[in-house]
């Protein structure tokens, strides 16, 4: 029997694939915009998300939703806590959210409850377009305190590399202020000691390997399902690919556990996914946190389904309908690792062919296990990704493999069929595999 249906937000990618894996048994209606397609993301222009929320507050009872999720980062995790909140179902607390998002006041909340995790911090005292100023000290890492997928999030070296990071053409300005203003209305009312989120964030570099903790908290209990590591392009700060399991020492696998533990209950997340984000030096055993995305990372789902037969999207119904993910089944597992490789272009002139008919229906005979995500993009485009982002990503294919060294010859045979450069190398960081039945 199918359950009564459930809103997913901005249902795109992992989301469309990972939810459309329970339709049956959870059937979903969507609501959103794709913010990299035309013409969806002509919506951005006046977006405001409470009226978005009574939107669907008014439909709710009409199309019979009994709960809401959403793993979107910029708009899709707020709005759903809202209207959780509105219609009195299980959700992730709206103050929760914010802080999350509002990396400044998160970094306070972690220098209060977690400061060996933290680093030197402080907001840059001028909003977006304003002179910077000429006493700071560097290098220091740059981000925005709001935004998601690593936009403008990049270490400068002195005033000058600042300056250049933060001098936006006008329709950049008027993109980032529409970007952020949603975010920034719902933060004033519920959350306003953080401060304006129209503003630039600057910390000390933290150096490492980076990892992901993904976990959840169900009836204000912290439970955590894996660590994922991310493989950056060397050199840069981009990532090249996120595999799992890892080979995290397990102290700091529990002193990660630790921290986050202490910062969701500092900010009130009581109820729902998570992922956080964090650095760890082998050298000095030092863990430093990054961020907390108060929602699932889907783009790990189709990894742990994988190796552990464990579905975050079926996670994510069942917290979304106020169930507990523990009693869940779990599938048979098909890989001892698994990998999300990322494909990119340094070079703004590349252009980098997207595979057609013929090399797409070659992967899945080849690779039946596949999962591939292609992004043609105009030249303009291609311009705003590198300035905000460095590189330009233009594809990500999912596969599993017996170990590491299976894992990175598949990637390397996928990659010749799409006529891609490899991004597999060794399948870095796997040391932990799982079995796999022959």
């Amino acid at each position: 029997m199918p359950e009564a249906p459930t809103l997913v937000l901005f249902n795109y990618d992992w989301d469309r694939a990972g939810f459309a894996r329970w339709h049956a048994q959870f059937p979903v209606d969507s609501a959103g915009f794709d913010l990299f397609s035309f013409p969806s993301n002509l919506r951005l222009a006046g977006f405001d998300l409470e009226r978005f929320v009574d939107g669907l507050a008014r439909r709710a009872r009409r199309r019979g939703w009994r709960a809401v999720t959403s793993n979107h980062e910029q708009f899709g995790a707020l709005a759903a806590a809202l209207l959780a909140e509105r219609m009195g179902w299980p959700g992730t607390p709206v103050g929760a959210v914010l802080a999350c998002q509002h990396k400044l006041h998160a970094r306070r909340v972690r220098e209060a409850v977690a400061p060996e995790a933290n680093v030197p911090f402080q907001p840059l005292p001028a909003r977006y377009g304003e002179p910077i100023p000429e006493d700071l000290a560097y290098p220091c890492f740059a981000k925005p305190v709001k935004a998601a997928f690593s936009v403008l999030a990049r270490t400068v070296h002195n005033r000058e590399e600042l300056v250049a990071l933060t001098r936006f053409y006008p329709w950049e300005l008027w993109v980032i202020r529409h970007l952020v203003e949603p975010f920034e209305r719902v933060a004033c009312q519920r959350l306003p000691e953080a401060g304006s989120a129209h503003r630039m964030l600057l910390e000390q570099p933290a150096g490492g390997r980076q990892y992901n903790l993904d976990g959840y908290v169900f009836n204000g209990e912290l439970r955590p399902l894996g660590v994922v590591e991310s493989v950056m392009y060397p050199g840069t700060q981009a990532f090249m690919r996120f595999v799992y399991p890892c080979a995290l020492p397990d102290a700091a696998r529990t002193r990660a556990i630790d921290v986050a533990r202490r910062f969701l209950a500092a900010v009130g997340f009581d109820h729902g996914l998570f992922n956080m984000e964090f650095f760890h030096d082998p050298a000095s055993d030092r863990l430093t946190v990054i961020e907390f995305n108060p929602r699932m990372a889907a783009q790990f789902s189709d990894l742990y389904l994988r190796v552990d037969g464990l579905d975050l999207h079926r996670v994510a119904l069942a917290l979304a309908h106020g169930r507990d993910p523990a009693a869940l089944p779990r599938a048979e597992p098909s890989a001892g690792v698994a990998a999300s490789f990322v494909y990119r272009s340094f070079d703004p002139a590349a252009r980098p062919p997207m595979p057609g008919p013929g090399r797409r229906r070659a992967l899945a005979r080849h690779f039946p296990d596949a999962l591939l995500f292609h992004f043609p993009k105009t030249p303009g485009q291609i311009t705003r990704d590198f300035k905000w982002l460095g590189s330009y990503r233009y594809g990500i294919l999912h596969l599993g493999g017996r170990d590491a060294g299976d894992l990175a010859t598949r990637c390397q045979a996928a990659s010749d069929l799409l006529g891609w450069a490899p991004t597999c190398g060794t399948a870095g960081g796997v040391t932990a595999t799982k079995p796999v039945p022959a």
